[in-house]
């Protein structure tokens, strides 16, 4: 007979719920990334893919209507998008410690510290999809990444021309009539040293009462600009250390919706004695966590990439 395995599911709903909303509570305010796509719920039971239907802007007509004569018309230009999810997760062997009883402190805790890492997971894999846009500008007008040198740094005008270039490409705002853009702690050390940003806006002198993003920082005549450790860095042929941020729009990437479906994740716990012989003592038991979870860009002109070296960055020979 085969070991029966004993999962969260065989506590109590209290239980189980409680660690599904620890776990949430500490995942959800790390998704920065997460918290500007397109929203998606997958139901349980449905399946691994996630589909969104983008419709396509229309043609202005060559010619103006003729009193009493009905026009051709038009067709609906409908795109399909879809993705599939993929299954994420990790977890944690720990002795004999656990108490299944109660709302025992090492769950809970373990259901914390995997909060955060299934939120940087799943941040990581959006950004991993956005950042690999097919528009993208490499700083000091410079022909492509193996071309950047230490000098070529974020600056205002960078953010001023890519915020020109989604604008041009007629890509919606968002709900606060702003685009958004992501980079990383170094590039924002070269930007707010930049002594050309004139327009820039601290956060703490908003007049408004728009809710803050996560790790903002400011408003660039009309980019609102966060800061994240979770910008990726790659060195180019000339060993410097190129980070890739991004400024976009309005539906410009889609997302499962996390709170809402089978993207949700779930702590799994695998109490003493669940492994059967293979744990004859009765010593170890698991804790950790699953999802299912994927992103799709859905307007390759409404994500801007924008590449640049910080000043503050060790170059790849130097992080050796």
């Amino acid at each position: 007979m085969a070991d029966v395995l004993n999962t969260i599911e065989t506590l109590s709903v209290e239980n189980q719920t409680f660690y599904d909303r620890t776990l949430l509570e500490r995942e959800l305010p790390e998704l920065e990334f997460y918290e500007d796509g397109d929203k998606k719920t997958i139901p349980k039971g449905k399946g691994t893919s996630i589909e969104f239907r983008k419709f396509n802007s229309l043609k202005v007509p060559e010619n103006s209507l003729t009193e009493g004569v009905t026009p051709a018309g038009n067709s609906l230009d409908i795109t399909s998008l879809k993705a599939t999810c993929k299954q994420e997760g990790d977890y944690a062997t720990v002795t004999d410690v656990l108490d299944m009883q109660a709302k025992d402190p090492v769950i809970t805790e373990a259901s914390e510290v995997f909060g955060e890492q299934s939120a940087l997971t799943v941040d990581t894999r959006i950004r991993d999809i956005v950042t690999a846009g097919t528009t993208v500008q490499y700083a000091g007008g410079k022909a492509n990444r193996d071309a950047l040198t230490a000098s070529d740094v974020l600056t205002g005008d960078e953010i001023l021309k890519a915020h020109t270039r989604l604008k041009n490409n007629n890509i919606k705002p968002f709900a606060d009539g702003t685009y958004h853009a992501i980079i990383n702690p170094l590039q924002e050390y070269d930007f707010m040293n930049d002594t050309s940003n004139k327009g820039f806006v601290e956060v703490h002198k908003y007049t408004n009462n728009t809710p803050l993003l996560k790790g903002e920082i400011g408003n660039y005549f009309g980019t609102r600009i966060r800061s994240s450790s979770n910008i990726e860095s790659i060195a180019n042929t000339g060993n410097v250390n190129v980070f890739k941020s991004v400024i976009y729009g309005r539906h410009a990437y889609g997302v499962p919706n996390i709170e809402k479906g089978a993207a949700k994740a779930s702590i799994i716990v695998k109490p003493l004695g669940s492994s059967g012989t293979a744990d004859p003592l009765n010593q170890r038991s698991t804790i950790g966590w699953k999802a299912f979870f994927t992103a799709v860009r859905l307007n390759e002109l409404a994500i801007c990439r924008i590449e640049t070296a910080a000043t503050l960055a060790p170059t790849a020979e130097d992080s050796e």
